[in-house]
């Protein structure tokens, strides 16, 4: 019986293993300043390859306002180790991270003019799961009990039934440095 526990967390440990030595391993790039001052004098240019990016790191847009100068993605679960095809989550602790503990992340882009061209800003706030605060249902809350009066509310609700679940982490640093980056990048090709 030890025998056979013991041989199904060997692939666990061997998982933790390497994504312990990936995590001393990986170096982070040079920082880059937040905004980005980008030369341009194309508001059309600067905004569909702000999208553009967003789309290869596979964030979902909610909202766009061209007149606001903000671009606002929907909140995306934090990729594990094991969907190297997802950007979001760019350290190998930030994989460790999402493998085992759900971790929910929301960019926002501001495009303003500036000084010779645009000011392109990020902020990525991260999120983890509080599952303290999240409600079972059983089958024995949608019964109705036949000895009791109908009681009905007919107060409009307002807003989630329930608490929401997520704990406010803070802004995600390694993401929006990476953002950055590939903006960056993607501004100086022709």
């Amino acid at each position: 019986m030890a025998g056979s526990l013991s041989s199904r967390f060997v692939p666990t440990a061997a998982l933790l293993a390497v994504a312990m030595f990936a995590t001393g391993c990986a170096t982070m790039p040079q920082a880059v300043s937040n905004p980005i001052l980008i030369r341009s004098n194309n508001p059309d240019e600067v905004w569909e390859k702000t999208i553009d990016v967003l789309h290869a790191y596979q964030l979902p847009i909610e909202r766009e306002n061209r007149l606001d100068g903000t671009i606002e993605t929907e909140y995306k679960v934090g990729s594990g180790l094991l969907e190297p095809w997802h950007h979001d989550s760019v350290s190998a602790g930030d994989r460790l991270e999402s493998s085992f503990q759900s971790i929910r992340r929301r960019a926002t882009i501001s495009v303003t003019p500036g000084q010779g061209g645009y000011l392109v800003g990020v902020q990525v706030l991260k999120e983890i799961e509080d599952p303290q605060d999240l409600i079972v249902n059983s089958a024995g809350t949608a019964t109705f009990p036949q000895a009791s009066t109908l009681n009905r509310n007919l107060e409009v609700v307002v807003g989630p039934a329930t608490p929401d679940g997520w704990i406010l982490l803070g802004r995600d640093s390694n993401l929006e440095q990476d953002l950055l980056g590939s903006l960056h990048a993607e501004y100086a090709r022709p």
